[in-house]
């Protein structure tokens, strides 16, 4: 089944109740879901406070990948449909197929996308598959990082079973929504999402998961469960199971709001799916993002434009997860070469810069990816040099200040994103005499900018300094960034450079 030529056609539903046609047409302008605290002074540093000047600091961008959190490529090892074909059909050990997916060596983040009944099994307790263990573990040893999504809804097994755990199937009413005739004659069914044994459940797993997961360091980002097929906040063309929108809007807003509360330290992500099922999509995404959730669409071509510009000019801070939404496989005997001679599936992902994007997802077939990566090297080579963020500090200028010594550093962003939060910056002496730590304002540098900043040293000192960075993922969790330059860095991340004396040769006057 190819969930986006399922929606692909349904804009807008024909009968539209007329509460939904009084939302807001576009997002906001959305604060920083981040406290402002220890500010560095970031300009403008005029020339006419120079008491004396030099460059101290003048790096190189890399080209060679890295491995920050917040970007990357994103390999599956569950999908929708379960693991990849050669698992399916017995051609291949699901502990092998991780293994491969984990061993490409463009892949940052395994992703696992599965049904509720994957995760527990009987109230109170989780009881995770076999592909979560195997995942965890695969990340563990190649240096990667998980994401996941739990599907309270999954027309890929019906009619013959459903996302949710057999233990609340006699507690929650399913609701006969209708068929679509290219998949047969049955009925879909979705659970009363509103019903009380439903929202004590969903609340029990919501927390379940949480306290297993929030702030786990291997633990990328969780996509937000959301009503309908797939978790993407829609059911196709078909009818939502609510007997009317307000209970709708009342339900998927109140299920966003708990997982919102819940998960404070993993960052979490909202699908941009318009609103085609009346449930308040407009309202959860507005939610989700004054909450500082990222963005996410599952397809870069068959999306409507309200989702594309969304994406593409959502605030700096807020990274970007997108998905092909069709050739997923990366069969390359059906990606015929445009007169251009680029192949479908190039020109999808090349499509990611444009959005700013931070991540590109890949799926299951890792057979597939790799002859695809040797065939078509050009796609991934650019977005593992370009997707999400390319930080280095590439001027650091001393100058004569306030009878000290004052350093201006500037940030330069050769990526495509923001910063996926606030980049915190740390001056240190090599003898830690003293060290000093403050932050940029939210996502600087934006993709392709540069922002500068200043640390005022201890005064007289002379001797060597080190820089370097982390990101503040979320509020109050910070993981250590490495910059993207081709001078050598310090075991610790950090690149040093010498404060000289007062007397020095090297400096010159500004006026």
């Amino acid at each position: 089944m190819n969930r986006r030529s399922m929606v692909k056609t349904m804009a807008v539903l024909a009968a539209a109740p007329a509460i939904a046609a009084a939302l807001p047409c576009s997002l906001p302008a959305y604060a920083p879901a981040f406290p402002a605290r220890d500010r560095l002074d970031q300009g403008p540093f005029d020339i006419e406070q120079d008491e004396g000047w030099l460059t101290a600091l003048f790096t190189t961008p890399s080209e060679k990948p890295v491995r920050n959190p917040g970007l990357g490529l994103v390999g599956y090892t569950w999908e929708e449909s379960g693991p990849s074909l050669a698992v399916r059909e017995s051609k291949r050990s699901l502990e092998d197929q991780v293994e491969l997916i984990a061993s490409l060596p463009f892949v940052d983040v395994l992703y696992i996308r599965c049904d509720w009944r994957n995760v527990q099994s009987r109230p109170g307790r989780l009881d995770f598959d076999p592909v979560w263990e195997l995942t965890l573990d695969a990340a563990r040893r190649h240096g990667l990082r998980v994401a996941f999504r739990v599907q309270l809804s999954n027309p890929q097994f019906q009619p013959k079973e459903i996302a949710l755990p057999q233990f609340l199937r006699p507690r929650i009413p399913m609701v006969k929504i209708g068929s679509l005739a290219r998949h047969g004659s049955f009925d879909y069914v979705e659970p009363r999402y509103d019903h009380p044994e439903f929202r004590k459940a969903f609340s029990e797993l919501n927390h379940l998961l949480a306290a297993q997961f929030d702030g786990n360091p291997l633990i990328e980002w969780m996509d937000l469960m959301q009503y309908g097929f797939w978790g993407e906040g829609h059911t196709s063309s078909l009818p939502n199971p609510f007997p009317d929108y307000v209970t709708a809007e009342r339900t998927f807003a109140g299920m966003t709001s708990e997982q919102l509360d819940a998960w404070n330290k993993t960052p979490l992500a909202v699908n941009t799916q318009p609103d085609i099922s009346h449930v308040g999509n407009r309202r959860i995404i507005d939610m989700a993002m004054q909450a500082g959730a990222w963005l996410r669409s599952d397809s870069i071509r068959l999306e409507e434009p309200i989702q594309i510009d969304q994406i593409a000019n959502r605030s700096p801070w807020l990274a970007a997860i997108m998905e092909d939404g069709d050739l997923r496989q990366y069969d390359i005997t059906k990606l015929q070469p445009d007169s251009a001679g680029v192949n479908p599936m190039e020109n999808y992902m090349l499509h990611t810069l444009d959005l700013r994007a931070n991540y590109w997802s890949l799926w299951t077939e890792s057979d597939n990816l790799k002859r695809y990566n040797e065939q078509y090297p050009r796609g991934f080579e650019r977005l593992r040099t370009n997707l999400g963020y390319r930080l280095r500090p590439a001027w650091i200028w001393q100058r004569k200040r306030y009878h000290t010594s004052e350093l201006i550093v500037s940030v330069v962003n050769r990526g495509a994103a923001g910063v996926p939060g606030v980049l915190w910056l740390t001056a240190k002496s090599t003898g830690s005499e003293w060290k000093l730590r403050g932050s940029l304002d939210p996502g600087q540098p934006v993709g392709g900018g540069n922002r500068e900043c200043s640390f005022l040293l201890p005064s007289g000192f002379v001797g060597r300094v080190n820089i370097s960075a982390q990101i503040e993922i979320r509020p109050g969790v910070f993981k250590p960034v490495a910059w993207a330059c081709e001078q050598r860095l310090n075991p610790d991340g950090s690149i040093g450079f010498d404060v000289k004396a007062p007397d020095d040769s090297a400096w010159r006057k500004g006026v």
